[in-house]
């Protein structure tokens, strides 16, 4: 495998990250490289029809082909809108501004 590219599947819990260094072949798709990593079966909360991926915090489709040196990243379901935090905040600080 002398033509084998390294990359690394990397998976972010709040108190801990796994990351994988991984040896794919060239061509290889983002799902397939995950797939092959073992990542599924250390974290079978992973969805990969609903959790996003990245490469470098750039998200891309599965579909997408690695090059050499690539951070495949996978990205969990937000817990709470950030929209609706912002505006929570916003209230409450309107309120302590009034006081």
């Amino acid at each position: 495998m002398s033509d084998s590219l390294l990359v690394e599947v990397a998976y972010a819990l709040p108190l801990n990250e796994t990351v994988l260094n991984v040896k794919c072949t060239p061509g290889m798709t983002i799902e397939e490289i995950i797939r092959e990593s073992g990542i599924l079966a250390r974290h079978p909360e992973i969805n990969l029809a609903s959790n996003k991926v990245g490469i470098y915090s750039k998200m891309v489709p599965l579909s997408t082909v690695v090059s050499k040196n690539c951070r495949i990243e996978i990205y969990r379901p937000l817990i709470a809108d950030p929209k609706e935090i912002r505006r929570q905040r916003a209230e409450k600080a309107k309120l302590q501004a009034m006081k």
